[in-house]
């Protein structure tokens, strides 16, 4: 039985990622925080999904979950979906919730393809996807640590697609633009092409199906985020630094005004 192993999947893109693998028949694991939001989507009682009441920033915790699912069957995917922004966009950046954004955005899934790998190197085989953002293309105002952490995530996951070829494993990015998720709800601007966790997550499926290895979705959007990105760099401050464009705000104080 194919079995894959998503983390933050229990909301957002990784919900409807396990929905889709579990109507297609696959073994799922999911881990999060919220045991609740698990038995809230998942009422039904289903042999072929567990939950993991895990931290993906606790390394050891996340590599006994998906140890522990990947017994006796292996492991044929594991999709790093966990991933936290902020709330507000302020030029002068929270650091407590920068710090943790590392952990979770970016350790976060270094943890988990380390422990998917102690299973996939031995079985010569497997599948590797990370979910990362348009936001990782450039240094977007107000977000710098999720901006930041998502850039790590799209380089991270270009090399090991090198690296990890020759043994058999697969690793893909997938780095989508707003889509409409608790990560976005607290999000006080315009979200040009939003779209739905549903059509987003058949987007991922699909793309994972064709093992690319970088999915770049809305298109249109995908393409401005991109030329923004071959800018010179005087210029891109220039255009980001507009009032129409930058969204950011001076301080924590003005969030409220």
């Amino acid at each position: 039985m194919n079995s894959v192993f998503i983390t933050g999947g229990t909301s957002g893109i990784g919900l409807e990622l396990a929905k889709i693998y579990l109507s297609k028949g696959w073994k799922v694991g999911v881990c999060g925080r919220d045991k609740e939001k698990f038995h809230q989507n998942f009422e039904a009682k289903r042999d072929n999904i567990h939950f993991y009441p895990v931290d993906v920033a606790d390394r050891e915790a996340l590599k006994a979950a998906i140890l522990n699912f990947s017994k006796p069957t292996g492991l044929s995917l594991l999709v790093a979906s966990a991933g936290m922004s902020y709330p507000h966009k302020s030029k002068i950046p929270d650091f407590e919730r920068t710090y943790r954004m590392v952990h979770v955005n970016l350790l976060g899934l270094m943890y988990a393809f380390e422990a998917a790998l102690e299973i996939m190197i031995p079985q010569g085989s497997g599948q590797l996807v990370g979910i990362s953002s348009l936001a990782g293309f450039n240094g977007f105002p107000g977000i710098s640590g999720y901006s930041a952490t998502k850039s790590g995530v799209i380089k991270f996951c270009e090399t090991l697609s090198m690296d990890l070829k020759p043994l058999g494993i697969h690793v893909g990015c997938v780095c989508p633009g707003f889509i409409d998720t608790p990560l976005t709800k607290n999000n006080h601007h315009p979200m040009p092409f939003l779209m739905s966790a549903h059509k987003a997550g058949m987007i991922i499926y699909r793309s994972i199906e064709r093992k690319k290895h970088l999915t770049v979705f809305p298109f249109f959007f995908g393409v401005l985020v991109r030329v923004l990105a071959i800018l010179p760099r005087f210029i891109y401050r220039r255009v980001m630094g507009t009032k129409a464009i930058n969204y950011s705000k001076e301080n924590q104080k003005e969030i409220s005004k």
